[in-house]
């Protein structure tokens, strides 16, 4: 009765900071009714919106504290303490299931959907440069222009690697633009193209890749990335492991275990984890909205930029390519290349870009981990 009694005195104790905790409550509830209303990363919003409640009331038993001679060891900072502080492990281990969910099949048969993937990133650059401009350090800058990435575990990785201390509003601004993409992405493409753009027919012609070269594309391309840029080889190592998985042809049903159990159960525990990073005093600054803004910059700089490029590659190629297909090119897989095939089909319901779509998605899956790597590394020159 006691502890009830003084909980609730602090919570309302508005004197005293109490409206903090009362606002971070109201936040995970947001964070839930977003999650079961509308859908937006469920996944990872309601464990993170549970989180946050839990973190925020007083005495509150899953985070580490003293009380008396009695000290207690609380499950959430256990969990941060362990899986994303120490080792980064659970955002790393979550790739194994991405990485065995991505069909690299449309990429390989048009190689040219690489580019798209790799120009989709100039958000992230974009993004450190404005935040650097509004006074955050190197260090919080790189970690904040991270969301630009358009992946929520690289976002998660990069800011803990770079010890920066807005790892809690990073994370919430990434995931909750991913959720937004379909709203983020039509606006965008819409203002940088014309409808003519827009209504380019694309043929798709599937090669026969081989099983061969499905099993050598993920081994070969981790030795590479791993030279130009070995920051990022534990996020694209556990991406193409799990690709790996998928396309050996002899691990079925661990390749599905992948996919499912492991990717549900670390998202979740990811998701409640990072929920530390949501405590009052820590999240409500006024860092917190400038980061918000920057990172649907990002976002939408990260789409003209991929549709730019593809303009610009058209004044070279005979087959033009639709230039929605570099909005495809961030790293919000399957999400985004579903919206360009909508935008598609808005404009004229015969054509089918999907496959292509597809392509420079998973392009920009791993031009998204490879940088999340270089910022590490770029950022590290200056700590």
């Amino acid at each position: 009765m006691d502890y009830l009694l003084e909980g609730t005195r602090l919570l309302f104790d508005f004197s005293n900071g109490g409206w903090k905790s009362m606002v971070m409550i109201t936040i995970g509830i947001l964070l839930i009714w977003l999650a079961i209303k509308k859908e937006y990363e469920p996944a990872l919003l309601l464990p993170m919106g549970f989180g946050t409640i839990l973190v925020n009331l007083p005495f509150s038993g899953v985070l580490n504290q003293t009380i008396g001679e009695i000290q207690s060891l609380g499950i959430i900072q256990w969990l941060f303490d362990l899986g994303i502080n120490a080792s980064e492990a659970m955002p790393i281990l979550l790739f194994i299931g991405i990485g065995a969910m991505i069909d690299f099949g449309p990429l390989l048969a048009n190689p040219l959907l690489f580019l798209p993937g790799a120009g989709a990133q100039f958000g992230i650059f974009a993004a450190i440069f404005l935040a650097s401009i509004l006074g955050f350090t190197i260090r919080d800058s790189a970690a904040i222009g991270i969301i630009g990435a358009a992946d929520g575990p690289t976002s998660i990785l990069v800011s803990q690697m770079l010890n920066s201390k807005y790892t809690g509003p990073i994370a919430v601004a990434a995931y909750s633009y991913m959720a937004l993409v379909p709203i983020i992405q039509p606006t965008a493409i819409k203002l940088v193209t014309t409808k003519k753009e827009r209504t380019i027919h694309m043929k798709y012609h599937p090669k026969n890749i081989s099983k061969k070269l499905r099993i050598l594309f993920p081994i070969v391309a981790t030795i590479i990335i791993g030279l130009i840029a070995p920051q990022s080889i534990s996020l694209v190592g556990f991406l193409m492991f799990g690709n790996l998985i998928r396309e050996c042809g002899v691990l079925g049903t661990m390749s599905e275990t992948a996919q499912n159990q492991l990717t549900n159960l670390i998202t979740l525990l990811l998701g409640i984890t990072i929920s530390f990073r949501m405590q009052a005093n820590d999240f409500l600054v006024i860092e917190t909205l400038l980061i918000m803004l920057i990172g649907l910059f990002a976002f939408v700089t990260d789409t003209v930029a991929g549709v730019f490029l593809v303009k610009f590659m058209n004044l070279f190629l005979k087959k033009k390519i639709n230039p929605m297909i570099g909005g495809a090119g961030i790293s919000a897989f399957p999400m985004s290349s579903r919206v360009i095939q909508k935008l598609a089909f808005a404009e004229d319901n015969t054509n089918v870009l999907i496959m292509h779509a597809v392509g420079a998605n998973v392009s920009g899956q791993i031009a998204s981990v490879v940088a999340g790597g270089l910022v590490i590394r770029l950022a590290s020159q200056f700590l």
